[in-house]
């Protein structure tokens, strides 16, 4: 019994629909609360190549809603270790994975071999970074989002006459306008069920099968189990600030045309510490885990106008907070007092920070 049988006999899918998925490529951006369920089911479903790209590592709060993991993935490649996960599954799928964050330096190569990219991402840069990659290179990209008990799902830029990410949202907001789950906290079913839109997208799209939601978004709200759906219409005027070419796409600052301080990678950090450089704290004293460091400074958030001061002296300063979202908020405060300043907010926040490294201090 071949294990698609049961999908294979479903009115309009049929053995020409699984020929499609055994040969179609997908690339998932994001190994997370909503990459896990469009991993998981669409290797169910069998499309033939998939390729997963996270930079992030597991951590204990992941285990909620990030279903491919466990408590012996901890502080292991998120990429890496779904895909080891999905080896042991499925011998007839080949797989990828690509242990480093998506950035304008390496889009083009990895987005390059794939039919279709689906956007599991949990912040804004990253969003708009991804969307524009996609229309460059042609790309129909699913994108997928959850905020607290409201989920999104889309699928962008399939015909020449397809709305993108851009056309739903035009205006960059702020990178610390809209927090992710860390800050504002997510019931484990929510981003499974968004993630399982996202992967019926993507079904669809491959095989033929129904209606995509080409040019509409869908909205589900946990709380009440209503969903409906909203129009969205190509604006022109609103890619504008698109990059046309390549060339310009790696000129990109996503996070600062987010309005949002440059972020630096925490090898980065421990490099250029010391020598007038400050590395600040700003979570919450009762926050875990700890750091140590000689040049780290302690300064909440909820009381960071009194540390400004203190601060003032230093030539450069790199804040950090739990996922890298308030230490945004706390460089974007800093730099308004001090503009001359080298400020960088540490991508990740604590999250973010090898194992290897808390054992070295």
């Amino acid at each position: 019994m071949d294990r698609f049988e049961r999908q294979v006999i479903l009115p309009g899918l049929g053995k020409s629909g699984q020929d499609k998925l055994r040969k179609a490529s997908v690339l998932v951006i994001g190994a997370g609360g909503l990459g896990c369920p469009v991993l998981l089911y669409l290797a169910a479903a069998g499309v033939g190549r998939i390729g997963v790209v996270d930079g992030d590592e597991v951590s204990l709060s992941n285990l909620n809603r990030q279903v491919l993991f466990g408590e012996k993935d901890l502080g292991k490649n998120k990429a890496e270790q779904a895909v080891a996960f999905f080896q042991n599954k499925y011998s007839d799928i080949n797989w990828f994975a690509f242990p480093e964050f998506i950035t304008v330096s390496n889009a083009a190569q990895i987005l390059k071999s794939y039919d279709l990219i689906i956007d599991g991402s949990d912040n804004f840069p990253t969003r708009y970074l991804v969307n524009d990659a996609c229309v460059l290179a042609r790309k129909p990209l699913v994108f997928g989002a959850i905020y607290q008990h409201e989920g999104q799902v889309a699928i962008f830029n399939i015909y020449h006459h397809s709305s993108n990410y851009r056309d739903l949202y035009p205006t960059m907001p702020s990178a610390t306008e809209i927090p992710n789950c860390a800050q504002t906290g997510v019931i484990g079913v929510l981003p499974g069920i968004i993630g399982n839109l996202m992967a019926l997208e993507a079904i669809k799209w491959i095989t033929g099968l129904g209606k995509v939601l080409d040019n509409k978004v869908l909205f589900f709200n946990s709380l009440s189990s209503e969903t409906y759906t909203v129009e969205v219409s190509p604006q022109f005027k609103s890619r504008a600030a698109a990059p046309l070419d390549w060339e310009a796409y790696q000129a990109m600052n996503y996070e600062l045309a987010c309005e949002g301080i440059e972020q630096l990678e925490w090898d980065d950090a421990f490099q250029r510490a010391g020598h007038g450089t400050l590395l600040v704290d700003v979570r919450e004293p009762d926050e875990l885990p700890p750091l140590v460091c000689s040049v780290l400074f302690k300064a909440p958030l909820s009381d960071f106008s009194s540390y400004l001061d203190q601060l003032g002296d230093a030539e450069a300063v790199f804040f950090f907070c739990q996922s890298g979202i308030r230490s945004q908020k706390a460089a974007l405060q800093f730099k308004a007092e001090y503009p001359d300043k080298t400020i960088f907010s540490i991508r990740g926040g604590i999250n973010a920070l090898k194992t290897s490294q808390f054992r070295n201090g």
